[in-house]
């Protein structure tokens, strides 16, 4: 008579007790991302690259690294794009310290984390569901609401901010996008308001990780 209830109990309990490990695990791994040291010399090779960055400029690249490993690890699907040039520069770098991207990874995702090159909104639906899914989760972490933004995430900024040649420039506005006379190599500015728009495919697969707006702007 009582067994059924006594596991019932037990499974509750079992559950909470997971429920609570994965929590403080989730909050650990992003304590250690948001304070990782980056191995030694390798803002000298994302120097090699852009020789005209300023030692504090290369510090902003690796917070927006962070960042986006910080987007990766909240998102539960697993599929997340890279919308920077340089910030991708700088992680393809990490990659090559091999060692220590293994540990880092297994540190912060409690598994490796594969390279993908850089991209922009198009017509390849998987990249644009992992582009929205990294400018979610950035806008979250910076509380900008990520329909209607007032600024960018760093991440996404980072590239005009530092004027990187070939870089992927967005505007938080779409209104007057078409009139800008900055942007990369080949004139192209993109949108923060397309990554919540049916206007790429149709569709707005990777549009958060769990619904809600993510929040107001903050400055």
């Amino acid at each position: 008579m009582f067994a059924p209830f006594f596991i019932m109990v037990i499974a509750m309990l079992a559950a909470t007790v997971f429920v609570f490990w994965s929590r403080n695990k989730k909050s650990e791994r992003k304590v250690f991302i948001r304070t990782y040291l980056f191995p030694k010399g390798l803002y000298d090779k994302l120097l090699a690259k852009h020789p005209n960055l300023s030692v504090k400029e290369q510090q902003l690249v690796g917070q927006a690294l962070r960042q986006y490993f910080l987007a990766y690890s909240n998102t539960r699907r697993g599929q997340i794009s890279m919308p920077s040039q340089v910030v991708d520069d700088l992680w393809h770098e990490f990659i090559l310290y091999t060692r220590d991207y293994q540990a880092f990874c297994e540190k912060a995702f409690g598994k490796f984390m594969h390279h993908t090159p850089a991209v922009i909104m198009s017509s390849v639906k998987r990249s644009n569901a992992g582009l929205r899914l990294c400018w979610w989760h950035c806008c979250k972490e910076e509380n900008i609401n990520p329909k209607t933004p007032q600024r960018l995430p760093l991440l996404f900024a980072i590239d005009a901010k530092l004027k990187i040649a070939n870089g992927f420039f967005y505007v938080p506005d779409c209104s007057g996008v078409k009139r800008q006379d900055q942007g990369s190599s080949n004139g192209a500015v993109y949108c923060g308001g397309d990554f919540s728009s049916l206007s790429f495919d149709g569709s707005t697969d990777g549009w958060g990780d769990s619904g809600g707006d993510g929040g107001g702007d903050g400055d």
